[in-house]
């Protein structure tokens, strides 16, 4: 589905790769999901956007530090990055990097929920975002991997109401207990899922253009799962959806039963209300890893961006249909 219009406040937006080669990140997307390349707005020579059907759909970057994480990074929409910003803050969690516009595409903030889970917010300017999303080989969900999904639901109700609980909302976002996929030792953060109509045929290519099968195939309450890593080290989910099922959220935990939305929008209604007090106890007591993460990612990016931004402006994506 494409489009041009700007997204609501808390809806995914976005998402980019910080890559150590860019070229060869081309070659694996390209094939896996039939993705096209055009350099990017304002960005010289140095990150592409990828496009399927015409439509922007992602984005590719180099690594500017090799120190830095090979990832994926989610952004989420906002009116105003200024205020969301300071919201951020006030429920708990970290800005890394200020909000800062990119030339007039829009402005951007590398940010830390109170977990220290990494994630980007983006106001639009002229790029509003995914101009085709929910779709095969385009962005269809996001998973933030937790250790406290309770803590989780009453940080991102605090900031995103309306679009994960609102009486109207159709959320892409889920939370999920960390050691349910991933080791204990990883720390909080976001799963980028990208759709298919076949996993297990997505995995073959997945092996055959040198990347890896983390985990999965599994079922999720949202579809069928496999995680993997591109041909660099970056993770990413396939995802097959189920037909005609309705979004609700994974379970907590192995003994907690399935939470429905009306559940949730409960939890989320307490959260809004509390999220700011209980976001800054975590925030303490857990924001420091995510923050070391989100220093090392976006520093260096922010250093590429002001060595080839002041001229050009640079970098849409950063770390924002």
């Amino acid at each position: 589905m494409a489009s041009n219009a700007a997204y609501a406040e808390g809806v995914p937006c976005w998402v980019d790769a910080q890559l150590p080669d860019v070229e060869a990140g081309k070659r694996f997307y390209g094939e896996l999901f039939g993705w096209e390349f055009r350099v990017a707005p304002g960005d010289g020579a140095h990150e592409v956007w990828a496009y399927l059907g015409g439509d922007a759909v992602a984005a590719l970057a180099p690594k500017p530090d090799g120190r830095m994480p090979t990832v994926w990074t989610l952004y989420f929409a906002t009116p105003d990055a200024y205020a969301l910003a300071a919201r951020i803050t006030a429920a708990g969690g970290q800005i890394v990097i200020p909000p800062t516009p990119l030339l007039d595409l829009g402005t951007t903030a590398l940010t830390t929920d109170a977990e220290g889970a990494v994630f980007r917010i983006w106001q639009a300017g002229t790029h509003a975002g995914f101009g085709r999303r929910h779709e095969n080989g385009t962005f269809v969900w996001a998973e933030l991997y937790t250790r406290d999904t309770e803590a989780a639901n009453s940080f991102y109700a605090h900031l995103f109401h309306e679009a994960l609980f609102g009486p109207d909302a159709r959320p892409d976002f889920g939370r999920a207990a960390l050691t349910d996929v991933f080791p204990a030792e990883m720390p909080p953060h976001f799963l980028v899922h990208f759709g298919t109509d076949d996993c297990e045929a997505a995995l073959g290519a997945v092996s055959r253009l040198g990347g890896r099968v983390q985990t999965g195939p599994f079922e999720t309450s949202y579809g069928n799962v496999a995680v993997v890593t591109d041909n660099q080290g970056a993770s990413f989910a396939l995802l097959q959806r189920r037909a005609g099922g309705e979004w609700r959220e994974v379970p907590r935990e192995a003994d907690q039963a399935e939470q429905r939305p009306d559940e949730l929008r409960q939890q989320g209604e307490q959260g809004n209300a509390q999220g700011p007090e209980r976001g800054r106890e975590q925030g303490r007591e857990r924001g420091r890893e995510g923050r070391e993460q989100g220093d090392d990612q976006g520093n260096g990016r922010e250093r590429q961006r002001n060595d080839h931004g002041n001229d050009q402006g640079v970098d849409q994506r950063e770390n924002a249909r």
